[in-house]
C-alpha cells in the first residue's frame, strides 16, 4: 500500500509539471521507473487480460533462485547505506545538487537544475539588410519554434519533445558569449542563410537572400495581464545587446570561427 501511494504521488506530480511546463521529455523519464512502485496485483486490473495470463504462465515456470535473493539483499543494503548522505543533504538548508557521494557515482544528489531562475530572459537574433546596423536600422527577428519572441504569441506545448536550439538559448540568455561561443557559429550561418542553421527557427526573414547585419539582442519577457487591450500574451523590456552587430565580412567573427575550427 505504501509503495502505491508513493508511485501514485509521484506519477501525478510528475502530471502537473508535464501540464504547466515545458521540460521536454524528463518528467516522461521520472514517471517509467516510478511504475515500479505498483505491484503485479495492480497490473493485472489494468493491463489485457490475454497479456496478465501470458505473463502468469511465465511466472508458474520460473523458479525461486537464493542466489539472486541473497544478492539483492546485499545490492539493496549497499543502496541504502550510500543513501544517508544524499538524504542528509536533501533536509540541509544548504542543499547541494548535482553531486555524487561516491567513487562508483552509483549515488547522487541529480537534479535536471541546481537552480530555478526567477526571470524569463531570452535572447532573440534579429537581422537586417540596412546599411548602418544602429537601432534605426528594419530589425527583423528570427522566430524560435518554442521559445517567445513575438508578442501576441501563445506559448506553445511541445513535451516530450525536445527543441534542441530553444533548450540551448534558455541556457545562454542565463550566461555570456563567451559560455556559448557556438552562438557565433549560428550567427555566421545566418549570415550564409545555411539551410540547418535557418531550419532551426520557425521561419526565415530573409528568404531571398541573406542579411546584412545580425545581432543578439537580451530581452526580459513577463506574461501580460489577461483581457489587455491588444490581446498580447507578453510583454517585453530591452536589457542590453548581447552580441553586437555583426556581418560575414567582420575579420574578427572570421578569425574567431577559423580559430575554433568552425570554418575553414
Amino acid at each position: 500500500m505504501c509503495a502505491h501511494i508513493a508511485g501514485v504521488i509521484i506519477v501525478l506530480f510528475q502530471f502537473t509539471i508535464i501540464l504547466s511546463g515545458n521540460l521536454s521529455f524528463l518528467n516522461w523519464l521520472t514517471i517509467i521507473p516510478a511504475l515500479a512502485c505498483f505491484d503485479d496485483g495492480f497490473w493485472s486490473g489494468v493491463l489485457p487480460r490475454a497479456l496478465v495470463c501470458k505473463a502468469a504462465a511465465a511466472a508458474s515456470r520460473a523458479e525461486e533462485s537464493q542466489p539472486m535473493q541473497i544478492t539483492a539483499w546485499v545490492i539493496a543494503g549497499l543502496i541504502a547505506i550510500l543513501s544517508i548522505q544524499p538524504a542528509l543533504n536533501i533536509l540541509s538548508p544548504a542543499q547541494i545538487m548535482n553531486t555524487s557521494y561516491d567513487p562508483l557515482d552509483l549515488v547522487n544528489t541529480y537534479g535536471a537544475f541546481g537552480s530555478v531562475g526567477q526571470e524569463r530572459l531570452n535572447v532573440i537574433f534579429e537581422g537586417t539588410m540596412d546599411e548602418t546596423p544602429d537601432d534605426k536600422a528594419n530589425w527583423k527577428p528570427y522566430i524560435y519554434k518554442g521559445l517567445p519572441v513575438l508578442l501576441n504569441k501563445q506559448p506553445p506545448q511541445i513535451a516530450p519533445y525536445q527543441l534542441r536550439l530553444d533548450w540551448q538559448m534558455w541556457f545562454a540568455a542565463m550566461s555570456s558569449p563567451e559560455e556559448y561561443p557556438w552562438t557565433l557559429n549560428m550567427m555566421w550561418k545566418l549570415l550564409h542563410n545555411d539551410p540547418g542553421a535557418v531550419n532551426l527557427f520557425a521561419g526565415n526573414p530573409f528568404p531571398n537572400q541573406p542579411p546584412r547585419y545580425i545581432r543578439a539582442v537580451l530581452y526580459r519577457y513577463k506574461f501580460a495581464k489577461p483581457g489587455n487591450p491588444k490581446g498580447l500574451w507578453w510583454n517585453r523590456e530591452q536589457i542590453n545587446i548581447w552580441i553586437q552587430p555583426t556581418s560575414a565580412k567582420d575579420p574578427l567573427l572570421v578569425k574567431f570561427l577559423k580559430s575554433e575550427g568552425w570554418i575553414p
